[in-house]
């Protein structure tokens, strides 16, 4: 089995990594920074991880530039195509036939661009590339896995698809252990959409809702965050109301953001931790205090737990047993239901006291709303169960005319000046979320400091700088400066012309109105910048 892996390393999925190790699968990693994680792993659960200089995770690392991934794998594809058409059968020509469209139009695009193009765009090195040739070449089961290493660009989407090119040229879609792994952080990120909280509107899911809860839901699309943040500046959006999280520090563009939230005439956070989105507020706020996940629910009299879907699609049991920090707090679902009973007055179809009290009776209704929930409350216990998954199944059926389609992504074009560097936005070791995080980040060697500015000793010298100089970082975009100051510069082992930082810290360098096409995701992990000394 074989990984090739593209994302800031989370700590959390190495142990899953070193797994494949043992089992004999072989481990690329695809990132700007080198990551100790990778490089030096010691895995704190065993008594031997504490003990020596860590062992290798990754066989192969590649450097590649900030958002260059599409002309690395069109580099990848184009060296399998050349020992396709030599007669070495690298590709699963029996699974591109039955299950895909669109195989030759690919072929077609490679040949449009030179391996020299695509070598300078990437930034690695020859050999390198060669050696992920021959580590994918032989081998059919492949597993992808990114973060938002991937997804914060602009030309987010299509870098995903060009991932998905390679695994479908290879037959690693719908087979154990292959196809594609986006890790995508804490179980409400996934569990949200699974039970019908998104912008967009779905026939089939309001026909379920309008039949077993007895009311009319919207038919109208609502707003992702982009569109909410221009909303709320603008005065179109009154109220804003947040179950948990840090809108505040999280979302792109924090100046904008925050005179968004202050344009409001109501805030309503309810949290489990104080943070900085209670400090900039709306012209009413209310913070309403709640359980965390550690804290034992008590609700109705009886002990309650929530279910949660994981990054890979299981739903399982959570359940808190802590004494809760105070006994005058309340849980989510007990706030939500008392706030849509008082609202309604009782006159509604749906019983939201009850629900608030027992939870059970919310996960029946999910089992008859929800796509792929049933038997909920009983099939959550213990290592619970997953939802269904067509492409882990094989099965595209639902695709247009049943195939998985191969397609045609262009290459990013950011345009540079001579002055400008690529920043992403990274997160550090020791950081849960824009919420819960220390000053230290074990895995690249960095303590006691946020403000920091990782970058290429080529162009800090180039700049007249040194590492420890205090800088600002400055953005240019539609002609709006934005600046954030008092970084110090961290001599770091990342290709020139790129450079790194933490958010949230950064998150003010991100324009607000520019997102990838299709997704709407902020362009967080490639931004333009220039750095100047203080």
């Amino acid at each position: 089995m074989g990984v090739l892996r593209r994302a800031t390393a989370f700590p959390w999925g190495l142990s899953a990594l070193e797994k494949c190790k043992a089992n004999g699968g072989k481990i690329i990693s695809i990132n700007p920074l080198e990551e100790a994680g990778l490089v030096r792993f010691k895995n704190p659960q065993r008594s031997q991880g504490w003990i020596g200089q860590g062992s290798s995770m990754a066989d192969l690392h590649l450097p590649v530039n900030i958002n260059q991934d599409v002309p690395l794998i069109k580099l990848i594809l184009k060296h399998l195509q050349k020992l396709e058409s030599a007669g070495n059968h690298v590709f699963d020509q029996e699974f591109i036939k039955q299950k895909t469209t669109g195989y030759q139009s690919l072929i077609e695009d490679l040949e449009q661009y030179s391996e020299e193009e695509l070598l300078s765009l990437c930034g690695v090195e020859e050999a390198m590339v060669e050696e992920a040739v021959k580590f994918i070449a032989g081998r059919k089961k492949i597993v992808i896995c990114w973060a938002m290493g991937l997804t914060q660009h602009k030309n987010g989407v299509e870098t995903i698809r060009e991932y998905v090119n390679l695994l479908l040229l290879k037959g690693s879609i719908g087979k154990p252990h292959s196809g594609t792994c986006p890790v995508r952080g804490h179980s409400n990120v996934q569990g949200d959409r699974s039970v019908g909280i998104m912008h967009y509107v779905d026939k089939n899911l309001n026909g379920r809702i309008r039949k077993h809860m007895g009311f009319e839901p919207p038919d109208k699309p609502g707003l992702d965050t982009v569109a909410a943040m221009e909303a709320m500046y603008e005065g179109r959006a009154k109220v804003f109301m947040a179950l948990g999280g840090n809108f505040l520090m999280a979302a792109s563009d924090t100046d904008y953001t925050a005179e968004a939230l202050q344009n409001c005439d109501l805030t309503v956070q309810v949290s489990t931790k104080l943070n900085r989105s209670h400090l900039v507020t709306g012209k009413t706020a209310l913070i309403l205090p709640t359980y965390g996940r550690s804290e034992k629910d008590m609700t109705g009299g009886q002990p309650q737990y929530v279910t949660t879907e994981n990054s890979m699609g299981r739903v399982r049991q959570s359940k808190g047993i802590l004494k809760p920090s105070s006994d005058k707090l309340k849980s989510e679902p007990a706030i939500i239901s008392a706030i849509a009973s008082a609202y309604f007055k009782g006159d509604h179809p749906v019983d939201w006291k009850s629900m608030g009290k027992d939870y059970n009776l919310i996960r029946q209704k999910i089992d008859l709303v929800a796509k792929g929930f049933e038997n909920t409350s009983n099939k959550a216990q213990g290592s619970g169960y997953y939802l269904p998954n067509n492409a882990r199944d094989g099965d595209f059926d639902k695709l247009p005319g049943g195939r998985a389609k191969i397609t045609i992504n262009a290459l990013p074009q950011h345009q540079l000046t001579k002055d400008e560097l690529m920043l992403m936005t990274i997160r550090s070791h020791d950081q849960f979320n824009t919420t819960i995080y220390g000053l230290d980040d074990r895995y690249r060697g960095i303590f006691n400091e946020r403000r920091i500015i990782m970058m290429n000793e080529e162009d800090i010298k180039n700049r007249q700088l040194k590492a420890g100089d205090i800088v600002h970082i400055s953005s240019d975009y539609d002609g709006k400066i934005r600046t954030v100051r008092n970084f110090i510069i961290v001599n770091y082992k990342i290709p020139p012309g790129n450079a790194a930082a933490y958010f949230p810290e950064t998150n003010p360098l991100v324009p607000y109105n520019h997102f990838a096409d299709r997704s709407h995701t902020p362009i967080s992990k490639s931004i333009r910048i220039s750095v100047a000394k203080e």
